[in-house]
């Protein structure tokens, strides 16, 4: 589901990059098809934003994040300018409609707006409208289920401004939820029997903000965001330390603090993270006809905090692993095998991005 912005000049598979902006920073990945329906995976780069620059998925400041694209781009050595970007979910409202079959495009259009109008809070001019025909639905096969999606004008402007400012040509503008599962996806069709009947849960472990969704057979079943993340880890340490919070998040990624942290700051932080995992899921079983999950994956700059994944492992009873996003793609001859290694999941979003050039 994405808003469409434009074509890709006739080409396509004209090479394309997916950029993930958050409130931490922006990460850039760019795939290419390396035949046999494998991927390779050309170049990925990440670079840090100043605290404020993006706040709940709004940008504040233009320019500095607009600076942090020019300067990922450039880190990660790719020449490609077309660019694919990411809305947070938030930001964007979603509805399902049902339609009556064999519409003309026109008269779709016409309905899509007519409904639209009912579930948007803002005048349909403020908004930028995309919708997606999901298929038949289930019990009336003349009847079409169609997805919509709405977001302010603005926000698209912002980001599109910041890829422009930067020298990029934007393309697309997905849903950073959707792309997460795009990329995830393509990791559960690795697992046997492609995953199926199973219930997953993946847990994006952000700076402020935690997105649940829990998947089966393909689909989204339900999704939820809870004000949790890596944060509150770097503003204990910021506490117990007296560092600034730039240091604090530096040393928190290297593990460089002094005895003691991992007794007083990090397992107390590990708890409330495995503690914030399990009410997710007694949530999602109160408030859904689902009674189990079958694994849990998490991913975010968070998910590679040592110790995490066996505290949420213990806590929840469940398997729990961490994701990677290029797990069974090649690597180009210039991709750090070791930096992926540590940094992969926070490369989720931006990668389900990248991988929208194959669609």
């Amino acid at each position: 589901m994405a808003l469409d912005l434009g074509s890709l000049f006739g080409s396509k598979n004209a090479p394309m990059i997916g950029l993930d902006i958050s409130t931490s920073g922006v990460r850039l990945v760019e795939l290419s098809d390396a035949g046999k329906s494998e991927l390779r995976l050309e170049h990925f780069a990440s670079e840090a934003l100043p605290r404020g620059a993006v706040v709940d998925g709004n940008i504040e400041n233009i320019e500095q994040v607009a600076e942090a694209v020019r300067r990922v781009w450039k880190k990660s050595g790719t020449r490609a300018k077309l660019v694919t970007l990411g809305m947070p979910p938030a930001s964007v409202i979603t509805k399902k409609i049902v339609l009556p079959g064999g519409l003309s495009e026109e008269d779709l259009e016409f309905q899509v707006e007519t409904e639209a109008s009912q579930y948007i809070p803002f005048a349909l001019d403020e908004v930028s409208l995309d919708f997606d025909v999901v298929g038949p639905v289930t019990n009336s096969p003349e009847d079409v289920e169609v997805l919509i999606a709405a977001t302010r004008k603005e926000k698209v402007e912002d980001r599109v401004a910041i890829a422009e400012a930067a020298g990029l040509k934007p393309i697309v503008m997905d849903i950073e939820s959707y792309s997460a599962r795009t990329a995830l996806d393509r990791l559960i069709s690795q697992l046997p029997q492609g995953g199926a009947g199973q219930i997953f849960a993946l847990f994006q472990i952000g700076t402020q903000v935690t997105h649940i969704s829990v998947l089966l057979d393909g689909q989204t079943i339900y999704e939820r965001e809870q004000p949790f993340g890596g944060h509150q880890l770097t503003q204990d340490i910021v506490r117990a330390y007296g560092l600034s919070y730039e240091d604090a998040e530096a040393k928190k990624k290297t593990g460089d603090l002094p005895e003691g942290y991992e007794q007083e700051i990090l397992e107390p932080f590990l708890d409330s993270a495995a503690l914030e995992v399990t009410r997710a899921i007694q949530f999602f079983f109160t408030s859904t006809p689902y009674t189990r999950i079958d694994q849990i994956f998490l991913a975010g700059g968070c998910a590679i905090i040592p110790g995490l994944v066996d505290t949420v492992a213990v806590r929840t009873k469940l398997t729990t692993s961490v994701v990677s996003p290029f797990k069974g793609m090649q690597l180009a001859a210039n991709v750090r095998e070791k930096q992926l290694r540590n940094e992969a999941p926070a490369y989720l979003v931006a990668c389900g991005l990248a991988m929208r050039r194959f669609d």
